[in-house]
């Protein structure tokens, strides 16, 4: 099953939630997954509300699984697209800002 330590390691994990924003499969899914025996699980609570953490890798592989290669890559490529939209949305605004800073101290 999971390596010794990978429970620890940054960006090794991720909770139910964060899997259906990044990979589009929801809870069902993955608790399909752990009774089959395909995923481990942690569970977790954050201020009472219960998740489960799974490990990324396996995720990956159950998914890659249950709808194929080209599925997986597209809902990667699409999640990384989002993610550079937003990063340059914020640098875009920061510039903005910094330029308008820039032009009051010109002044």
């Amino acid at each position: 099953m999971a390596e010794h330590g990978e429970w620890n390691r940054k960006g090794a994990t991720l909770s139910d939630i964060t899997a259906k924003a990044e990979y589009k499969v929801d809870r069902d899914l993955i608790i399909k997954g752990i009774e089959i025996g395909k995923l481990e699980y942690r569970d977790g609570s954050l201020w009472g509300n219960p998740y489960l953490r799974v490990l990324r890798s396996q995720l990956e592989g159950y998914i890659l699984e249950e709808f194929g290669q080209e599925y997986l890559a597209r809902i990667k490529n699409e999640f990384e697209l989002h993610t550079i939209k937003k990063q340059i949305s914020e640098t875009k605004k920061k510039l903005k800002m910094l330029e308008l800073r820039q032009n009051e101290l010109k002044s």
